[in-house]
């Protein structure tokens, strides 16, 4: 393999563990390797290995979807091709919309230590102690959070925002589309 950053093997190491026939997504390798706000990096790693020879089976790693599914991320039509047919040969289902269910096929070493590191994160009360959680106090009113934009009274204000996403041509090509909205305040005098 090429001169490959040094953190990078760490991830190399967990998709190498990877079972045939099942799958993790990007964000399970990084929290797996130690370092759970790298997915991208993940990423990044694993497209490093195109072109070189190499032992890692870097098609049982998928970005993940809402409601426990998982898909794949490669952008370019052949890689995702390819990804996909070396997945369908392991015995990995996609549904109709391209989707794989992590219930399934997922990898469960990566289920748990999700969980596990999602509930670790919580520390326990401590002893002798008889606050109970902001959470209880604060049941049945309102909690007021402090504005993320200052506040006048009166006048009209412009809010604009603007997003970009990539979207599907007429011609099913992905293209960057660029969104913005604006829209128009007017305050009232009273507080």
């Amino acid at each position: 393999m090429p001169d490959l950053p040094a953190g990078w093997s760490a991830f190399y190491r967990v998709v190498r563990r990877i079972p045939r026939g099942q799958v993790a997504t990007y964000g399970e390798v990084a929290l797996l390797a130690g370092k759970p706000r790298a997915a991208r990096q993940v990423g990044y790693a694993l497209a490093a290995l195109r072109g070189a020879k190499h032992d890692i089976p870097w098609q049982r790693v998928l970005g993940t979807r809402p409601r426990g599914h998982a898909a794949i991320s490669i952008l370019d039509p052949m890689g995702a091709a390819v990804q996909r047919d070396l997945l369908e040969t392991e015995g990995v289902a996609f549904d109709e919309r391209g989707l794989v269910a992590l219930d399934r096929f997922g990898w469960s070493r990566a289920r748990r230590a999700t969980r596990t590191s999602r509930g670790a994160a919580r520390r326990p009360p401590r002893a002798g102690s008889s606050r109970r959680s902001s959470r209880a106090r604060t049941r049945g009113r309102r909690q007021l959070r402090p504005s993320r934009y200052p506040t006048r009274t009166g006048g009209t204000f412009q809010i604009s925002s603007a997003y970009s996403r990539m979207v599907r041509s007429e011609e099913n090509f992905p293209v960057r589309a660029t969104f913005r909205i604006a829209m128009r305040v007017q305050c009232s005098g009273s507080r």
